[in-house]
């Protein structure tokens, strides 16, 4: 049995269900478990002084594109909104390789570790024809390196170019492939078990980019192995001129029609929905990803948050794909979902700590997980903490629920622990060499991005 004790924490932001904040108290970790919570000194095989310090629950990433490390920052696309973005960008993630695959999941999940991410979904969608047969296997052979929690997708798109859809005809797969590969995924890596460090999930890309065939046929596979469904939704108003010209609905309509609604079910962004539809997600319990940075980079709008919370729907927070915002840091995602959302509702807008609560147990409930999100005795023990005797922290001591919001982050967290394992600590990667990933990513975005 291996064990950390956490010792005289400032306080411990819980996210539990009475809300509490403990002060100058501990946290025995047993294996991968949270064993006990308290003022004992427990006996330990590692004890971290956290007499500085705020512990916090291990924050939970509902939608990523982890392969869109390589393409950040690029000038060409710095001004364009989501469908002219993707168009351009195809050109050159048709030339993803399983190397690239394995270093950008390398580099967005350590980046997400780095700043108190946990667990990571990542909804990878682009296959080519050939060369991507074992681009799922690649994540999950990053995560396990790193040591970070990932539900990985199975995502596809069938619908090309020549057949009315975004994508180049390159980039989309028969219905037969993506069904096959989808099934393979589940029987080798999806693990419900308690604690469990990796699980799948069907995810067609969007409404136009894959046809009715593969999204009926996707939530028939997932609702026989029992796994969740995912994919965009309610993005921009140019998506929701391709429902209503090439299906006769809006998309949400578009996907109840399939059979995409549900407790099973989330969508990445949820921007353009009425009033009844909010109201269909809150009755259905279908959820949402809710992704401000890149909503706001792309110009895409600004989610009825205030009143997804009020009606009851599922939401969680995201980073979204990392060459729409552009990094994995669901820390600068939550100052800057508060900060959106206060200018746009004022006294309407959530505050820090019902923010925080969507990037944990919000995030856990979208996963459908109940072993993350909180730190409560019994659970998964993941959690970050972060020393607040800086300069940056004087005169912040009076919410810890809210700090994370209200004055936000700028650095990496002094320590992750995920499952029990130390991975980040004193800001840095514990499980793998952080220059070599830097040497090796960079030469392969030279080579994915040459001539561009």
């Amino acid at each position: 049995m291996t064990s950390i004790l956490i010792k005289n924490a400032q306080a411990i932001v819980t996210v539990d269900d009475q809300d509490r904040v403990l002060e100058r108290q501990n946290i025995l970790i047993e294996n991968n478990r949270i064993a006990a919570i308290g003022e004992v000194d427990w006996a330990a095989d590692t004890v971290i002084d956290a007499t500085n310090m705020l512990v916090y629950p291990g924050l939970v990433n509902t939608h990523h594109h982890l392969y869109q490390t390589f393409t950040r920052n690029l000038p060409a696309v710095q001004h364009m909104e989501l469908f002219d973005w993707l168009r351009t960008l195809y050109a050159i993630w048709q030339g993803l390789t399983e190397d690239m695959i394995y270093y950008s999941s390398l580099t967005g999940m350590g980046e997400l570790l780095k700043y108190g991410c946990t667990t990571c979904f990542d909804h990878h969608y682009v296959f080519a024809q050939h060369r991507s047969d074992l681009f799922i296997d690649r994540q999950f052979a990053a995560a396990a390196a790193l040591g970070i929690r990932l539900h990985a997708s199975r995502g596809s798109m069938s619908r090309g170019r020549s057949a009315g859809g975004l994508p180049p005809d390159e980039l989309v797969q028969s219905v037969a492939v993506i069904l096959s590969d989808s099934e393979r995924l589940i029987e080798t890596y999806h693990d419900t078990s308690p604690c469990s460090m990796r699980q799948v999930v069907l995810a067609p890309c969007s409404p136009f980019s894959v046809t009715e065939e593969l999204m009926t046929e996707t939530a028939r596979l997932a609702r026989a192995k029992q796994v969740r469904l995912h994919t965009h939704l309610a993005e921009t108003t140019d998506e929701e001129q391709y429902c209503l010209e090439t299906k006769g609905l809006r998309p949400l309509a578009y996907m109840e029609s399939l059979g995409w609604v549900g407790a099973d079910v989330w969508y990445a962004h949820g921007i353009h929905f009425t009033e009844h539809e909010l109201r269909t997600l809150a009755e259905t319990r279908t959820g949402v990803a809710h992704c401000p940075v890149s909503n706001q980079k792309l110009s895409s709008g600004i989610a009825q948050l205030p009143r997804m919370l009020e009606l009851g729907v599922p939401v969680g927070l995201a980073v979204d794909g990392s060459a729409s915002n552009d990094c994995s840091n669901l820390l600068g995602e939550l100052r800057s979902c508060y900060l959106m959302h206060r200018l746009a509702g004022s006294a309407t807008a959530p505050g820090g700590y019902e923010l925080l609560k969507l990037a944990t147990r919000g995030g856990a409930a979208l996963l459908g997980r109940e072993d993350i999100g909180s730190i409560e005795v019994g659970k998964a023990a993941d959690l970050f903490l972060l020393r607040t005797d800086r300069l940056e922290f004087v005169g912040t001591q009076f919410d810890a629920k809210a700090l994370l919001c209200t004055v936000g982050v700028n650095r990496p967290v002094d320590y992750t622990i995920v499952n029990g394992r130390i991975v980040v600590q004193n800001g840095e990667l514990c499980t793998v060499d952080e220059s070599t990933i830097v040497q090796q990513a960079n030469k392969l975005v030279q080579t994915l991005v040459k001539g561009i």
